[in-house]
Order: C-alpha cells, then sequence, then structure tokens
C-alpha cells in the first residue's frame, strides 16, 4: 500500500480529534476525552503550537497519526521528544503505517540533534510494547509516571501541603 506522511495543519483538526476519541476508546477510557476540535485547531494556528502531529494518508483518506512534543533534559542538556499518542485506524494496521510513523518522528528527533525520543504505553497494551521492542526501544521499568489532575492539582498548586510557615512566607 502506498502511503504519505506528512505535518496535520489547523484543517486536520477534524481527523487528529477523530483519532484521538479513537484511541481513547481503545485504552478503554472513551469518556476521558476532554479537548474539541476546535480546541485542537486553536492550538495548531498557535505560534509555536503546543505539539506537533504528523498524519499518516492514502487515497482511501487518514490512517493513522503521531502526536508530539519537545521535552528536556536537564541531564543531556538538549530537548528531546515526547510521542504523546500513536494510533493507526484498524483496517490499516500490519502494513506499516505505525512502523512509518515512528519511523518519522525518529527522524525529526534525530534532525533537530534530540538525543532521546521517548512515550509511555499501557502495561496491559502487549501488542504495542511487542512491536516497539522489535524496532529496538526498550521498556525504563525502573520508572514511574506520576500524576497530579483535577482536586490534587488545585491543591497542591494552593500550597495546602506546603508546612504553614512556608505558605506565610509566600512560598
Amino acid at each position: 500500500m502506498i502511503f504519505r506522511i506528512r505535518f496535520a495543519t489547523p484543517d486536520d483538526a477534524a481527523t487528529i480529534f477523530g483519532f484521538i476519541r479513537d484511541l481513547a476508546a481503545y485504552e478503554r477510557e472513551p469518556q476521558a476525552v476532554e479537548t474539541s476540535v476546535e480546541v485542537i485547531r486553536e492550538q495548531l494556528l498557535e505560534s509555536p503550537a503546543p505539539f506537533e502531529c504528523l498524519v499518516a494518508e492514502a487515497a482511501g483518506g487518514p490512517m493513522g497519526f503521531a502526536l508530539f512534543f519537545h521535552n528536556y533534559s536537564t541531564w543531556r542538556g538538549r530537548r528531546g521528544v515526547y510521542l504523546e499518542d500513536l494510533y493507526v485506524s484498524e483496517r490499516y494496521r500490519g502494513q506499516g503505517v505505525g512502523k512509518a510513523l515512528l519511523a518519522s518522528v525518529a527522524g525529526i528527533a534525530s534532525e533537530r540533534g534530540c538525543p532521546r525520543f521517548e512515550w509511555a504505553v499501557l502495561d496491559w497494551n502487549r501488542p504495542a510494547i511487542d512491536f516497539y521492542e522489535s524496532l529496538g526501544a526498550r521498556a525504563m521499568s525502573e520508572w514511574t509516571v506520576f500524576r497530579v489532575t483535577g482536586e490534587s492539582l488545585a491543591q497542591l498548586a494552593a500550597g495546602s501541603h506546603l508546612p504553614r510557615a512556608v505558605r506565610a512566607a509566600g512560598g
């Protein structure tokens, strides 16, 4: 199958949103999607945009996407690339689309002098883990991802966990 990979534009917002919804459903959290086509379009119009996105497409239309952004390594003193989402529509899986999207993002990282390209995968997603390992990626089992959201984020931001003396000093 012949397909191409290109950078997304604001006109791709609906396609990207559709892939995000499909990925959330695959990851068993369809209700977790809070963004919208309009938000994605507006963000792609920003300069700089908060993320970059590649879209794989063939004559039949969009096949998949890779959404990524830069992070930073203090130890290496250089930015890296973090892959937030990689998704290929079920009917196009097994045809090299995912591999081509990953290779394209890796190429971007390499061209930009980024020493690393990383992402997270759900521990139950054995097909994805096997796929990534087949490409030379390795699990960082010594690291645990932490996340703060919702009320916990608000409380942490408000300093409610800080000792009273630190809060009184404006810390």
